[in-house]
């Protein structure tokens, strides 16, 4: 007889998620969940990028005092290290309006030379207060205006001694005397060497300093144009003689002029001026002879040779500072 067994029950596999317990974690699920925890706890401390930070920038403190009395004039603060003197100079003017820019003279000792507009500030900084010295330079005006001025009026003043104004010149003289060719010949040649002056001064000349004082160009006018009217004065006169050596001189001086221009000027017109007590009372009249543009010739050589020397020596030290050699103004002469 079988005895019949008793059907086992089926085995009670136990949910731990329906239980409450924890659910089993693979391998990779928990080196997941590291990585991310490790992100999390660095993230509060994650540095600001180089580019968010503010390098500390350090000011300085420019004291201006007058140059005679040594009074402080003001301070000008806050100037950055990238500043240059003309910086200081507009801030300097926002503090003192009565002096613009270019009418101020800044220098780092009393008896030093003035500081040039493109010097770094910091370059003369011993410590965060710089002490300059400053000087009214009076009213400037641009190169570019001082030359445009002076070569501009012998131009026209020559002109209105060419036509042979009636404030100038008698008209009845004007009209009886014949002009000698050598009359139209130096005033094409004056107008000439002004014109191409005026052309160089615009669109050839570079200048080094954009300003200068307004009486230089007072001076400089007055010696031009002073110079011009007298020289223009004989040479349109009516009584004007030509010079004595005739065509030949005046053709060769006229060649010259391209080379030595006041120079052989003073050559082709030969002019002097004279008295004839005899003919008119005290009255000019010309014969041959070269004094008054003799005269300025020789003014001009001495002016011109100043400044060829002071220009020489700019330019030798700029582009040539091994060389000391010198130039020659006039070849083996000069």
């Amino acid at each position: 007889m079988h005895q019949r067994q008793k059907p086992s029950a089926p085995e009670h596999t136990s949910d731990p998620a329906a239980d409450g317990g924890a659910l089993p974690m693979s391998h990779n699920d928990s080196r997941s969940l590291l990585n991310f925890s490790q992100l999390m706890l660095s993230a509060g401390q994650i540095k600001p990028s180089p580019a968010l930070k503010h390098s500390k920038i350090t000011y300085f403190e420019v004291e201006i005092l007058d140059v005679q009395s040594k009074k402080q004039i003001c301070i000008v603060d806050k100037v950055p290290p990238a500043s240059t003197v003309l910086d200081v100079k507009h801030k300097f003017h926002k503090a003192c309006p009565q002096w613009y820019p270019s009418r101020v003279g800044l220098q780092l000792e009393r008896n030093g030379p003035f500081l040039k507009d493109s010097i770094n500030i910091q370059s003369l900084a011993v410590s965060s207060i710089i002490t300059l010295y400053f000087t009214d330079l009076g009213q400037q005006v641009g190169w570019t205006t001082f030359f445009l001025t002076e070569y501009t009026g012998p131009l026209l003043i020559y002109l209105l001694f060419y036509i042979r104004l009636s404030t100038i010149y008698d008209q009845v003289e004007s009209r009886k005397n014949f002009r000698h060719p050598v009359v139209h010949l130096a005033c094409f040649c004056h107008c000439l060497h002004y014109i191409r002056h005026l052309l160089e001064t615009l669109f050839v000349h570079k200048f080094s300093e954009g300003h200068t004082p307004l009486k230089n160009m007072i001076k400089g006018c007055a010696f031009y144009w002073g110079f011009t009217s007298w020289i223009a004065y004989y040479i349109n006169h009516p009584w004007y003689t030509p010079p004595s050596f005739g065509h030949r001189q005046v053709s060769y001086a006229a060649l010259a002029f391209l080379a030595g221009s006041w120079i052989s000027f003073t050559v082709m017109t030969q002019t002097l001026p004279e008295t004839d007590m005899e003919r008119r009372h005290m009255i000019l009249f010309f014969k041959s002879s070269s004094l008054v543009v003799g005269i300025f010739a020789f003014l001009m050589v001495i002016q011109m040779s100043l400044w060829a020397q002071k220009k020489h020596k700019l330019y030798l030290k700029r582009f040539y500072p091994e060389v000391r050699r010198k130039a020659a103004m006039i070849p083996i002469i000069f």
